[in-house]
C-alpha cells in the first residue's frame, strides 16, 4: 500500500510519489536559536523525525534536512543583554537543542545547516531575484514583490488582495507596497552583518530556508514540513522567492503539525502557561513524552496536561509489561505447540494494520491503538497452557519492531539487577513458598527502597523500576 500525505498545499490526501525512486528530500523548519525550546518546539521535531522514520522502515533513504536560524533580531537582543557575541549565544542554543531532542529519540538530521554558513548562498539568491525583477533595492534593505509572483497566497488560501487589506507599512521601511516583504536588512550601528552588492547587512527569515533547502536538496523537493505557525507568512514568502527564482515547483507536499495547548488553552508566554522541553525532561521519562506527542494524530492540536502525561506513562508500561511478560514465559516454552501458525498470523495481521494505519498520513494515534491491540493478543496468547518460543519470539519482534518506528526502545531491566537483588527476589519467592509472608512483604518493602517495584503475575514474579 502506498504512502498517502495531506498535502497543506491542495487540502488533500494525495498519494506521495518521490522525485526519485527510493529516495526522499526532506526539510523541516527549524528553531531560532535564542533561547531554550519549549514543548511546542518539540512536537514538530518528534513528528518529523517518526515521518522520515517510517520512509526508512519503507525502505526510502531520506535525505533529512533541518535547519538552524542562528542570527536573527531576538538573538542579537539576547546577545546585548547578556554581554555575549551572537555566536556565543547561537552555539549554546544549538547545543542545547540537540541535547534535548536527542533525550526524545529523535535521530540526527543528514545536515544541520546554519545561516551564517550559509551566507554566499543567500546573498547570490536574492541577487538573482533583484535581477529577475521580482525583488528591489531600497537604501542597502532588499524586498521581494509577492505581487509580481503569479499564484502568491496559494499555500495558505488567500487572495492577494485579502493579504494586502492586513499589511502595513512599519516606520523605516521603505517598501513599495504593504506585502512585500524583506530579503536583506541594512545594518544597525554595531550589529553583525555581512557585505552584500547592495551594502552591508543581514538577511530576512524568508530567504534563508529557500537558499538552504536549495543548496543541500536541490530546486524542488518531495516534502517541506513544520508547524502550523509557518503556513503563513514564511512558507507562502518561500515559495514565492524559490519558485520565482528557479522556474519550478519548490516542494511537492507540504506538511504542517497542529498546536499545542496547555490545559486546554494555546500555549503563550504573556499566559504564563510556556512549558521549556528540558524543564519537563528533568520531571519525565523522555519516551513517554515522545509517546504523548505521538498520541494524536500530527495534524490536529494536542492537549498537554500533567494527568495525560501521567495516563500516557501508564499506558506506555502496559505494552512494555506484555513484553516482559512474554520474555519471563521464555524459558517455560517449547516449539511443541500445535496451533503456532494460527498466532503468527494473528502477528502479522498486526504488523499490516500498523503499517495501513501509518500509510494512511502517518497516523500515529491509529497505530498506537493497534499496538495496545497486539499487546492485548500477547497477553491472551500467554494464558494459553501450552505457549511456543516461536511464537513469543515473533509477539517480542513486532512489539520491538512497531514500537521503533514510533521511536520508542524497550530495555533489558531484567539485565540492570545486580546480585544482592537477585538473591533477595529469590529468598523472597521461598518466604513465600514456606507461607513466611511476613518475610516476603519484608522484602518487597527493602527492594521498594532502591526503586525495584516487584509485581505478582500468573506467569511468575515481575519487577520494573519505580
Amino acid at each position: 500500500m502506498s504512502i498517502t500525505i495531506y498535502n497543506t498545499l491542495t487540502r488533500e490526501k494525495e498519494t506521495f510519489k518521490p522525485i526519485e525512486d527510493g529516495k526522499v528530500r526532506m526539510y523541516v523548519c527549524g528553531p531560532t536559536v535564542y533561547n531554550f525550546i519549549h514543548i511546542g518546539n518539540a512536537r514538530p521535531a518528534i513528528v518529523f523525525d517518526t515521518v522520515r522514520r517510517y520512509f526508512e522502515y519503507k525502505g526510502y533513504t531520506v535525505d533529512y534536512v533541518l535547519n538552524f536560524t542562528d542570527v536573527d533580531d531576538k538573538i542579537i537582543k539576547a546577545a546585548n543583554e547578556l554581554g555575549e557575541d551572537v555566536s556565543e549565544v547561537a552555539n549554546r542554543f544549538i547545543d542545547a537543542y540537540l541535547e534535548d531532542v536527542s533525550a526524545l529519540g529523535v535521530k540526527k538530521a543528514t545536515f544541520n545547516p546554519r545561516v551564517t554558513n550559509t551566507m554566499d548562498e543567500i546573498i547570490a539568491f536574492i541577487q538573482e531575484l533583484i535581477e529577475k525583477g521580482f525583488a528591489y533595492e531600497a537604501d542597502g534593505d532588499v524586498y521581494f514583490r509577492p505581487r509580481a509572483f503569479d499564484g502568491y497566497g496559494k499555500l495558505s488560501h488567500q487572495s492577494i488582495d485579502e493579504l494586502r487589506s492586513g499589511a502595513r507599512i512599519q516606520i523605516g521601511e521603505k517598501k513599495d507596497d504593504p506585502l512585500d516583504f524583506a530579503l536583506w536588512k541594512a545594518a544597525k550601528e554595531g550589529e553583525i552583518a555581512w557585505d552584500a552588492p547592495w551594502g552591508q547587512g543581514r538577511p530576512g527569515w524568508h530567504i534563508e530556508c529557500s537558499a538552504m533547502a536549495k543548496k543541500y536538496l536541490g530546486e524542488t523537493i518531495d516534502i517541506h514540513a513544520g508547524g502550523q505557525d509557518l503556513t503563513f507568512p514564511h512558507h507562502e514568502n518561500e515559495i514565492a522567492q524559490s519558485e520565482a527564482n528557479n522556474g519550478k515547483t519548490f516542494a511537492n507536499y507540504w506538511m504542517h503539525n497542529g498546536y499545542i495547548n496547555i490545559d486546554n488553552e494555546k500555549m503563550s508566554k504573556s499566559l504564563g502557561n510556556f512549558v521549556l522541553t528540558r524543564d519537563l525532561l528533568k520531571k519525565h521519562d523522555p519516551q513517554v513524552i515522545r509517546f504523548f506527542m505521538l498520541s494524536v494524530q500530527y495534524r490536529h492540536p494536542i492537549n498537554f496536561t500533567e494527568e495525560l502525561l501521567q495516563s500516557t506513562q501508564n499506558s506506555l508500561e502496559r505494552i512494555k509489561t506484555a513484553y516482559f511478560n512474554l520474555e519471563h514465559r521464555k524459558n517455560a516454552s517449547t516449539n511443541l505447540s500445535n496451533d503456532n501458525d494460527e498466532w503468527l498470523k494473528s502477528i502479522e495481521y498486526y504488523l499490516q494494520r500498523f503499517q495501513e494505519e501509518m500509510d494512511d498520513d502517518f497516523n500515529t494515534a491509529n497505530s498506537i491503538s493497534v499496538l495496545f491491540d497486539l499487546a492485548k493478543e500477547a497477553n491472551l496468547y500467554l494464558q494459553s497452557n501450552h505457549t511456543s518460543t516461536e511464537v513469543i519470539d515473533k509477539f517480542q519482534e513486532a512489539i520491538i519492531k512497531l514500537l521503533g518506528i514510533l521511536g520508542i526502545t524497550i530495555e533489558h531491566e531484567n539485565e540492570l539487577l545486580d546480585d544482592d537483588i537477585e538473591a533477595l527476589i529469590e529468598e523472597r519467592n521461598e518466604a513465600r513458598k514456606n507461607r513466611n509472608f511476613a518475610r516476603a512483604d519484608e522484602i518487597r518493602d527493602m527492594l521498594k527502597d532502591q526503586n525495584i517495584i516487584l509485581e505478582d503475575t500468573p506467569q511468575g514474579v515481575r519487577w520494573k523500576r519505580g
